[in-house]
């Protein structure tokens, strides 16, 4: 009963068994879920370049409506989003694929637009990029079509990368349970870690392509969409949960018997509901969460967390910008610095992410984070130097990574099916760019009141942590 592929099957198998604890009706749905966070995290770096080089060309001063409208724009695309999942004629495994390509598509157009509104077609992304950082023409000098164009492109970036992250997690707890997303999540998120990893360095060595990089990026996200096909229970192990110990503490309560059914079944659990108009379930996941102490209590921490990380990504660029003059200088600090955080998460998410958070649970996993940002401002207003941002950078990404974001999702893993893809979606998607809002606002208030010292920026900001890592323990 050997067939060719076999072989080739068992080696894979084998080879996914020795870095992570794996069944086997798991490893096929797995890899699959890796791929797709590793197209997905690809396309996104491959085009951030080109997004940067845009929004800088427009002026730094920028920055902030940029920040305002991503809000805005996330505002509008979640809910649509969540209809996406919710279309009773449309099985979630295929509205993910549809999601993934239609963001596809669209980097196609942005690359016909930017070509066409580009008054320089040839330019490199290292030429513009250096233009734009020494001097900072501002929108003055170019046309609105040119200014729309890269708005445009800088919104829809930033939802391309929430929207598609969010949807695919969402499908990933769905076929996941608590145990078996405790043993693989991490493996999951290093193929995250690959893609960002793969993604900076192609851009990198290849940023003579300009505005072709689109077209990359677009290719890369139809790779994750037919990834993302692969994200199912396995056929032969009908209509049980990946997690053997999971379906035998669950199989006694109705509604997980509903789930198993549901994701085996290109039936839509929304079927039911056909007499309610489309408009109204766009907006289902606000109201979830809004009926959900347990959601409500996510979304704060959520809001807390992206409030912090968004508060440390503003000091780190002031400081980098103040401390390194040359702006090649300042790309190459970045540049170090996200290498030596995808090595070092890359590393962590294969070897430990699994075994502390079966060992140590979710709570350890959400606190660690908190502590450690906490921790970094203090070192940062001490030590206020580029390099001093290289190694709390590095550290922080590396503890959010490998363990506050699998841990995050697992807090997902106990909800209902229908809040798995609608409030979820809206809490990933929302609640971050209202974090990032609300940091952008805490900040330059800070900096313009406190005569732009970092150091007193940061001593501010310090109560701020301990809230997020005080609420962190008590979310468990």
């Amino acid at each position: 009963m050997t067939t060719p592929r076999r072989p080739l099957r068992a080696r894979a198998e084998a080879a996914v068994a020795s870095v992570v604890t794996v069944l086997p009706h798991e490893i096929f749905p797995l890899l699959s879920a890796a791929t797709t966070f590793f197209f997905i995290l690809s396309a996104y770096f491959v085009v951030l370049p080109l997004r940067d080089e845009g929004a800088i060309s427009l002026g730094l001063d920028t920055l902030p409506g940029l920040f305002a409208g991503s809000l805005l724009l996330t505002l509008l695309a979640a809910p649509v989003a969540s209809l996406a999942f919710s279309l009773p004629s449309i099985p979630k495994p295929r509205a993910l694929v549809l999601i993934h390509r239609f963001f596809s598509i669209s980097l196609v157009a942005f690359f016909v637009l930017w070509f066409a509104s580009s008054p320089r077609q040839s330019q490199s992304i290292s030429q513009s990029s250096e233009d734009g950082s020494s001097k900072h023409k501002g929108w003055e000098n170019h046309s609105w079509f040119y200014i729309i164009v890269r708005i445009s492109l800088f919104l829809w970036v930033a939802l391309l990368n929430l929207i598609t992250i969010s949807s695919t997690w969402a499908r990933v707890i769905d076929v996941m349970d608590s145990e078996s997303g405790s043993r693989l999540f991490g493996f999951i998120g290093a193929g995250a870690t690959l893609g960002q990893l793969f993604g900076s360095l192609f851009a990198a060595s290849m940023a003579w392509l300009g505005p072709f990089m689109l077209l990359f990026s677009s290719l890369l996200m139809e790779l994750a969409a037919v990834s993302s096909k692969g994200i199912c229970i396995d056929d032969s192990q009908g209509s049980v949960e990946l997690s053997p110990t999971g379906a035998e503490k669950n199989q006694n309560t109705e509604t997980d018997d509903e789930m198993s059914s549901l994701v085996t079944s290109p039936r839509s659990p929304f079927q039911s509901r056909k007499d309610r108009p489309e408009i109204f379930v766009m907006f289902e996941g606000f109201w979830q969460i809004l009926r959900s102490p347990y959601l409500i209590y996510i979304s704060v921490f959520l809001w807390l967390s992206a409030v912090v990380s968004s508060f440390f990504y503003f000091q780190k660029v002031t400081i980098i910008a103040t401390t390194i003059s040359s702006p090649a200088a300042r790309r190459r600090t970045f540049a170090l610095i996200n290498s030596f955080i995808a090595v070092f998460i890359l590393a962590g998410q294969l070897t430990l992410t699994g075994h502390i958070l079966t060992v140590a649970g979710v709570t350890v996993a959400i606190c660690a984070s908190p502590l450690v940002a906490a921790s970094n401002m203090v070192a940062l207003a001490v030590w206020p130097t580029w390099i001093a941002v290289a190694i709390t950078e590095t550290i922080r990404k590396v503890i959010t990574y490998v363990l506050t974001r699998p841990g995050r999702e697992l807090l997902f893993t106990v909800v209902s099916l229908d809040e798995k893809y609608k409030a979820k979606v809206c809490i990933d998607v929302i609640v971050q760019r209202l974090g990032d809002a609300t940091a952008a606002g805490i900040y330059s208030l800070l900096f313009s009141r406190l005569e732009k010292k970092a150091t007193m920026v940061i001593l501010y900001a310090l109560p701020m942590h301990s809230i997020n890592m005080l609420y962190s323990i008590s979310i468990n």
